[in-house]
C-alpha cells in the first residue's frame, strides 16, 4: 500500500510554517495517542503514521529532501525514513497531556537525579484568638532522614554498592508493548541501578531513618480553617541524598464559647434587660481586642444586631480588620425571681396598656408580656 502524502496526513498545506506543522501534530498525536486509546489498532496506526509525517516535515534537511523526490527521497531510520529515535526531541509537544516518559515509550531513556522526598500533612488545631492575632507554633514531626551513619548510601562503611542484574545499571527494564517499547522502573533495584551489597546496620540498607525533628512555624493573623501553610523542605528527605520534600500544615480553627466567626467579622451576644430595650441604654461588652462600650438606642428589638467597626478579625493578606456584631438578647426574667413590687409594677402597666390581661392572674400575665 503506497504511503500517503505526509502534508495530507498532517492537513496542513507545502508552504506551512513549522509552528503550524507542530500544531497539527500535536492535535493528531493528543487525539490517537494509545494512552487514551487502548488496543486501538486503527488509532495506533493514525498515531505511527501522524509522528512519521512530523519526523519529516519538522526536520529542515528531510522536508527539503522530500518536497523534491518524496517518499523516495528518504532513506534509513526505518520504513519511509522514519528514525525512532525522533520521538525523544519530542516530550516538550506532549509532555503536557502524558507526562515526562513519553520520551521512554520508544526507547530513549531520560536519566534524572535522586528523587525528592515525600511531602508531608500536618492539621494543626488553633483557638480563635490565634486565628484572628497569629501565633508561633512548634510542631513535632515524624520523619524519614538521611543516616548519618552511611549518609545516605544505605551500605555499611567500606561497602561499595553493585549493579543490579535485573537491569544491567540501568535503573529500567523494557517492555515491548506491539509498536511501542515501554520503559519501566526495575523492580530488583528499585530504579536505583545498584544494589547494596553489605547493609548498614543502623538504616538496614535504606540510606533513610525516622526521626522526630521539631519544626517552628508562624501563622500570621486572619487565618481561617482550611487555610494551608507550606514550609520548604522540611518533608521526608530523598533517598540516595535526594532533595527534602515539603510540609503543608493544614489549619484547623476551634469553635469559640463566646464568639461565632463570619469571614473577617466575629458575632456574640450582649444580653439586655426588658427596660434597657425599650429606653436605651450604654453597655460594657467584651470583644477579641478587649472591652468596648455598646449604645444600645431606646426601642431596640430581640436580635437586632449592631457593629462595633475595626474589632473583628485581619484580613489575610490585605489590610485592615472585620468588625465585632453584637447581637441583642432580651433577657425575660422568670417570674419566681421577681418580688412584689416588681410584679406590681408590671401588672399596672399591663393593665394600662389595654390588653386583655386584666383577668388573668399576676403570673400569667408576666409569662404573656414576657414569652
Amino acid at each position: 500500500m503506497s504511503k500517503r502524502d505526509y502534508y495530507e496526513v498532517l492537513g496542513v498545506g507545502r508552504d506551512a510554517e513549522p509552528r503550524v506543522i507542530k500544531a497539527a501534530y500535536r492535535k493528531l498525536a493528543v487525539k490517537y495517542h494509545p494512552d487514551r486509546n487502548p488496543d486501538d489498532g486503527e488509532a495506533e496506526a493514525l498515531f505511527k503514521e501522524a509522528s512519521e509525517a512530523y519526523a519529516v516535515l519538522s526536520d529542515f534537511e528531510k522536508r527539503r529532501r522530500y518536497d523534491r523526490f518524496g517518499h523516495q527521497g528518504l532513506g534509513g531510520g526505518g520504513p519511509g525514513g522514519f528514525d525512532p529515535d525522533t520521538f525523544g526531541d519530542f516530550a516538550d509537544i506532549l509532555g503536557d497531556f502524558f507526562g515526562s516518559g513519553f520520551g521512554d515509550i520508544f526507547g530513549r531513556r531520560r536519566r534524572g537525579g535522586p528523587r525528592p522526598g515525600a511531602d508531608l500533612r500536618y492539621e494543626l488545631a488553633l483557638s480563635l484568638e490565634e486565628a484572628a492575632f497569629g501565633v508561633d507554633k512548634t510542631l513535632e514531626i515524624p520523619r524519614l532522614e538521611t543516616c548519618g551513619s552511611c549518609s545516605g548510601t544505605g551500605g555499611a562503611e567500606g561497602s561499595q554498592p553493585i549493579s543490579c542484574s535485573a537491569c544491567g545499571g540501568r535503573g529500567q527494564v523494557r517492555v515491548t508493548q506491539g509498536f511501542f517499547a515501554v520503559a519501566r522502573t526495575c523492580p530488583q533495584c528499585r530504579g536505583e541501578g545498584s544494589i547494596v551489597s553489605d547493609p548498614c546496620r543502623d538504616c538496614r540498607g535504606a540510606g533513610r531513618v525516622e526521626k522526630r525533628r521539631q519544626v517552628g512555624i508562624s501563622v500570621p493573623a486572619g487565618v481561617d480553617t482550611g487555610t494551608r501553610l507550606r514550609r520548604a523542605g522540611e518533608g521526608e528527605h530523598g533517598p540516595k541524598n535526594g532533595p527534602p520534600g515539603d510540609l503543608y500544615v493544614d489549619l484547623v480553627v476551634l469553635e469559640h464559647e463566646s464568639y461565632e466567626r463570619f469571614g473577617a467579622d466575629v458575632m456574640g451576644v450582649v444580653e439586655v434587660t426588658y427596660a434597657e430595650a425599650v429606653l436605651g441604654a450604654k453597655l460594657k461588652i467584651e470583644t477579641l481586642h478587649g472591652e468596648e462600650v455598646l449604645e444600645v438606642p431606646a426601642g431596640t428589638r430581640h436580635g437586632a444586631q449592631f457593629r462595633v467597626r475595626g474589632k473583628g478579625i485581619a484580613h489575610l493578606g490585605g489590610r485592615g480588620r472585620g468588625d465585632h456584631v453584637a447581637r441583642v438578647e432580651i433577657v425575660v426574667p422568670h417570674p419566681k425571681d421577681l418580688d412584689d413590687e416588681r410584679i406590681e409594677l408590671l401588672q399596672r402597666w399591663a393593665e394600662e396598656d389595654g390588653s386583655e390581661l386584666r383577668e388573668r392572674r399576676v403570673l400569667d400575665r408576666v409569662r404573656d408580656l414576657f414569652g
